[in-house]
This record gives structure tokens, C-alpha cells and sequence, in this order.
């Protein structure tokens, strides 16, 4: 019989997220590193589903009904992940969990595993020194795409996780003159797969190309030492999935977000 699992052993954590290494990539991430607070169903001496509890709740597998009063006392902004694992949750917490600003099903994951080819573009990793326009264009990107204004909510702790991508080196950049031609950052980077968010341009400068060879450049650096580069996105951005397919990116999967604020 399944039962809840309060603190689960990080190795049949990180034996639960091998079994899916692209679905999983974030809770894999954050295991590894040691960071965050974990629950898990165990069913027959095996892990059958994990959860990831914090600002943002992240469940996976069968059975996440069981996470629903975990999820409520953590008071999340959003609840995110593969879309089954999402949707029992939420069936069984959103009665206790803050009301809902937006519902996103239906989002296609996409991975990439053969390089493209090389886009030519001025892709360098950010540096310190970037850190004003990057935090000034991630927070545009944040709003753009949450809807949500992170930095005037907390400025401090933006710059700080802008900082800290930077220097664990999962920020790259291609700017020229203070305007930036293509952005991305890493999100969550394992052994097995590197899952990519944040990929903005300006918005004065779209309809270039300068995307598709940034992308190209940026997936052909990470696919020479991860086997898979990965991400997310709306269903409705119909620019952002023609230029994931236009690198060979195939879907594989679909998340489903749901942004309380």
C-alpha cells in the first residue's frame, strides 16, 4: 500500500528522477545540490512519486494526492511540473491553496539531443559585470512571461539570484551595445539533461534571427558535456515553439503551471 514518505533518502530521490531524467531534471538539480525540502509516496519499497516544497511546489509521478497537506502549509506562488502529477495535486489541495491567478495546461517540453548547427552568434557566458542589464532584462523577461513584477517584489533577492547564476555559471548572453541579442539561463543542469529558461531577445531587436543562433550556439556548447538540453514553454507562444523547432528540438511531455501571485 502506498504511503507518505516525510523525508525520503536522497539516493531513492535521485533513483526516482533517473527514471525520468527530462521530466525530472529540476528535482534531480536540487537533490543533487542538496537544496530544498523533499516528500515522497513509496509504494512496495519504491519511490512511485516525489514533490519538491517550497515557494514553488514541483510534484512528479503517481499518487500526489498525497502531497495536498504539505502543499497547502507551504503557502506556494506556484505549483508546477509534469501535467498528471500537477493536476491530481492540485484536484486534491485547491481547496487550501491561495486562489488562482493563472492557469497554464498543456505546455509542450521540449529536448534536444543531436547539436545544431553553429549559429555564429557572440554567445559568452555572463560575467559579473553584466549583472545590471541582466537583472534589469530578467526581470522584464519574468514579467513577460509570469506576469508577475519579481524584482519590485523583492529587489534584493532578485539580484541576488541573478548574482548567483552568474557565478554557478548557468547565465549566458550575446549583447552588443547594452542591447541583448539573446539571453538564456540554466534552470536545472544534471548529468543527464540541462534544462534551459529565460530565453529572451529584445523586443526591438525580434524577427532577426538572432534567437536561432543563440539557441543553436548556446545547445550545441551544452550538448558537448550533457546529453540533453530541455525546456518548457506556453502553448500559445507560437514565435518561442517555431524557433525551438527550427533547432530540432522534438516535444517530449507536457507541464502544467498554476501561478497563485
Amino acid at each position: 500500500m502506498a504511503g507518505l514518505v516525510k523525508r525520503p533518502e536522497r539516493d531513492e530521490v535521485l533513483a526516482f528522477c533517473d527514471e525520468d531524467p527530462i521530466e525530472r531534471v529540476f528535482l534531480a538539480d536540487v537533490a543533487r545540490r542538496g537544496l530544498g525540502r523533499f516528500a515522497a509516496v513509496r509504494d512496495e519499497g519504491r519511490l512511485v512519486a516525489l514533490c519538491h516544497l517550497g515557494a514553488n511546489i514541483v510534484p512528479s509521478g503517481t499518487g500526489t494526492a498525497l502531497f495536498a497537506e504539505l502543499a497547502a502549509r507551504a503557502r506556494p506562488r506556484m505549483l508546477i511540473g509534469e501535467e498528471a502529477a500537477v493536476s491530481e495535486l492540485w484536484e486534491a489541495a485547491r481547496e487550501h491553496l491561495p486562489a488562482v491567478k493563472e492557469d497554464r495546461p498543456g505546455q509542450p517540453v521540449y529536448v534536444l539531443e543531436d547539436p545544431p548547427l553553429p549559429g555564429g552568434s557572440g554567445l559568452r557566458p555572463a560575467r559579473l559585470e553584466d549583472l545590471d542589464l541582466l537583472v534589469r532584462t530578467s526581470a522584464a523577461a519574468f514579467l513577460e512571461e509570469v506576469g508577475i513584477d519579481a524584482y519590485a517584489r523583492d529587489p534584493a533577492l532578485f539580484e541576488w539570484r541573478t548574482r548567483t547564476q552568474i557565478e554557478e555559471r548557468r547565465s549566458w548572453l550575446w549583447e552588443e551595445g547594452g542591447k541583448v541579442l539573446f539571453k538564456a539561463e540554466a534552470s536545472a543542469w544534471t548529468e543527464r539533461a540541462v534544462q534551459l529558461q529565460q530565453v529572451w531577445v529584445d523586443p526591438e531587436l525580434r524577427g532577426r534571427r538572432y534567437a536561432k543562433r543563440g539557441l543553436a550556439d548556446l545547445c550545441g556548447m551544452l550538448l558537448r558535456s550533457t546529453p540533453a538540453v530541455c525546456l518548457f514553454v506556453r502553448p500559445e507562444n507560437e514565435a518561442a515553439i517555431r524557433l525551438y523547432e527550427s533547432v530540432g528540438m522534438r516535444r517530449a511531455g507536457a507541464y502544467r503551471s498554476l501561478i497563485f501571485g
